[in-house]
């Protein structure tokens, strides 16, 4: 894939976020035509869970969560005792994280957003976070675009996915 077809892409995943999608949507669905995923509306429902850390619980990020349903698609085994190609996809799995990681310091929604201190493990909604964990989002203003890394990091990811690929 070229540099400027990654970026097509990375640049889709941006603008499906400013749309008011997740970040899982984003990236999930600025790819998922690469694996016969025509119909957006599904990709959008299949990724729609992994928004805000997982059901905005602030924990996988979004962005991160979509780079390795994207990997499933690649390469993951749909057959129940294939160990090495269990074994394959989850060190690609864990190859993208490095990645991103290393890029971003963290695979945590709640230690990217500053939502907590990092190397700490965010509690599930309602059980230390407050509001940042309520399932309610909040609303998407220009205010809400310029506090969040959430656009960077939904093009980063769908650059070091394709990059991988």
């Amino acid at each position: 894939m070229t540099n400027e077809e990654i970026e097509t892409r990375a640049q889709r995943a941006t603008d499906l976020f400013k749309q008011g999608y997740n970040c899982s949507q984003a990236v999930f669905t600025a790819c998922a035509d690469m694996y016969g995923i025509t119909d957006e509306s599904l990709a959008l429902r299949l990724s729609a869970s992994f928004g805000g850390g997982m059901g905005r619980m602030r924990l996988v990020c979004g962005a991160a969560s979509g780079m390795f349903m994207l990997a499933g698609l690649q390469n993951g085994s749909a057959t129940p005792h294939d160990n090495n190609g269990k074994m394959a996809n989850y060190a690609f799995v864990q190859h993208l994280a490095g990645e991103f990681k290393a890029k971003y310091g963290s695979l945590i929604c709640a230690e990217l957003l500053g939502l907590a201190p990092r190397g700490t493990t965010p509690f599930p909604s309602g059980e230390g976070w407050g509001e940042a964990s309520s399932p309610k989002p909040e609303e998407r203003t220009q205010q809400y675009y310029e506090k969040r890394p959430c656009s960077e990091m939904v093009a980063e990811a769908v650059r070091i996915y394709l990059r991988n690929i």
